[in-house]
C-alpha cells in the first residue's frame, strides 16, 4: 500500500488536507502493489473509499486524544460510490456451469453456492460439523480472508452474518455423497496445505476456468450470490426471508440491491391481475411464469484422457497444476497429490508418486500390522 505523504504539525489544516487528497488520487491511478500484471496498477473506487473510511476513523481517534486539532480527512473528495455492475447466470448457463464443474472437480462447491448465496469467504470456511446431515441445516459461523500473506479464519463481521441456512434435499444428498470421500474437517479443503480451508483467491480462479470452458459470461464469484438471490425472488421468496438467508443486516439492504428484480416482479403481478380481471388477449399471450429450461445438451471440456493407473493431472489456476494418484487399498480409497507451476513439470511428478505409493502398498501387504 502507498504511504501517506508526510506533513508537519503546522500544516495540519491546509497542507495535510491537500496531501490526503493527493494521496487518494495517487491510490486511484497507481495504488496497487501486488498482481499488477493481472489487475493493473489502479485501485477501484470502492477500495479507495474503504481506505478513506479507515484513515478517517484513525484521525478521528487522534482528534479525540488531542493529538491533532481537527481531522484533515474531513470533507475530502472521494470517488463516486457507484455500485459495480451486477451479472447473473441464465438457467441455461447454470446448467452448463454445473456440467463443467462436475468434470473439473468443483461441482459440490458451485452447487452449494448457487443454492445458498453464501459469500466466498463463508463457503471456504465451512466445516463438516457445520452441516446437520439429517435435517440439512447449515450453520454459517465463520469466514476466511487474507491478511497480508496469511489466511485468517474469523467470525462474520455482523450478527446477521452468523445464520442457519436450510439446504434443499437434492443438494443435501450431493453433499452426503461428497462427504464419504472427504478426509478433511473442512468441507472444501486447500489442495496445497494440510488442514487448511481453500483459499478464496483459488476459488475465484477455479470459477473463471469453469465459466470459460462452459461458454458462460465472465463474472465474479459474488455474482453467483446475485444469481441465487435473483432466482429466489423470481420464484416467489419474500424479501425478509431472502435477507435472512444471505446474511444482510436488514431487509432494506436487500431491497436496495435487488430493486430491479422486485420492480420486475411488480410488473409481473400487474400482468397477472390484468389477465385475471380484464382477460385481455395481450395479457394472455404474455407468459411471465418462470419456467425450468430444457435439459442442456452441453458437452463438458474433458481434456486429455489418461490410461488407468497413471493418475491424473488437472489445472487449478493460471500458475498451479495438480497431479493425483488415488488407488484403492484394503477397500479404501487413498489419494495423494503433487503440485507444480507448469503442466510439463506436473506430468513428471505423478510417475514418481505412483512408484513410491506402490512400494508403500507392497510393504504394507508384506508386513501387515498385528491385529
Amino acid at each position: 500500500m502507498r504511504r501517506l505523504p508526510e506533513t508537519t504539525c503546522r500544516s495540519c489544516d491546509t497542507v495535510a488536507a491537500a496531501a490526503i487528497q493527493e494521496f487518494y488520487a495517487d491510490l486511484k491511478k497507481n495504488g496497487r502493489l501486488l498482481r499488477t500484471k493481472l489487475y493493473g496498477e489502479d485501485l477501484s473506487d470502492q477500495t479507495v473509499r474503504g481506505i478513506h473510511t479507515t484513515l478517517h476513523a484513525a484521525l478521528d481517534k487522534a482528534v479525540e486524544e488531542n493529538l491533532i486539532f481537527r481531522n484533515p480527512s474531513e470533507g475530502r473528495q472521494l470517488p463516486s460510490a457507484k455500485p459495480r455492475e451486477m451479472k447473473v447466470l441464465t438457467p441455461e448457463e447454470i446448467q452448463r456451469l454445473l456440467i463443467q464443474a462436475r468434470e473439473d472437480g468443483c461441482y459440490e462447491l458451485l452447487l452449494l453456492e448457487l443454492s445458498t448465496g453464501l459469500r466466498r469467504g463463508e463457503i471456504c470456511a465451512l466445516q463438516w460439523e457445520d452441516l446437520n446431515l439429517k435435517t440439512g441445516a447449515l450453520q454459517v459461523e465463520r469466514q476466511v480472508h487474507r491478511v497480508r500473506v496469511e489466511l485468517v479464519v474469523s467470525p462474520p463481521k455482523t450478527k446477521a452474518g452468523r445464520r442457519t441456512v436450510l439446504l434443499p434435499p437434492p443438494v443435501l444428498n450431493v453433499l452426503k455423497a461428497y462427504k464419504t470421500v472427504s478426509t478433511s474437517r473442512w468441507m472444501f479443503p486447500s489442495p496445497v496445505k494440510e488442514d487448511s480451508p481453500m483459499d478464496p483467491a483459488a476459488v475465484r480462479k477455479r470459477l473463471s476456468t469453469v465459466l470459460k470452458r462452459a461458454d458462460c459470461k465472465r463474472l465474479r464469484f459474488h455474482d453467483l450470490r446475485h444469481t441465487f438471490a435473483t432466482a429466489s425472488l423470481e420464484h416467489g421468496m419474500d424479501v425478509k426471508t431472502l435477507s435472512t438467508i444471505i446474511g444482510h443486516v436488514s431487509s432494506s439492504t436487500t431491497l436496495n440491491i435487488y430493486a430491479h428484480v422486485t420492480g420486475e416482479m411488480q410488473r409481473t403481478a400487474a400482468t397477472k391481475i390484468d389477465r385475471g380481471i380484464a382477460k385481455s388477449e395481450a395479457a394472455q399471450d404474455f407468459d411471465t411464469v418462470p419456467r425450468n429450461p430444457l435439459p442442456s445438451t452441453f458437452q463438458p471440456y474433458k481434456g486429455q484422457r489418461r490410461k488407468p493407473g497413471t493418475g491424473c493431472v488437472s489445472q487449478i489456476n493460471d500458475h498451479l497444476w495438480e497431479g493425483r494418484y488415488s488407488p484403492t487399498v484394503s477397500g479404501k480409497r487413498v489419494a495423494r497429490n503433487v503440485y507444480a507451476c507448469t503442466e510439463e513439470e506436473c506430468e513428471k511428478k505423478p510417475a514418481q508418486l505412483i512408484r513410491e505409493m506402490k512400494q508403500e502398498i507392497a510393504s504394507m501387504k508384506a508386513h501387515p500390522k498385528a491385529g
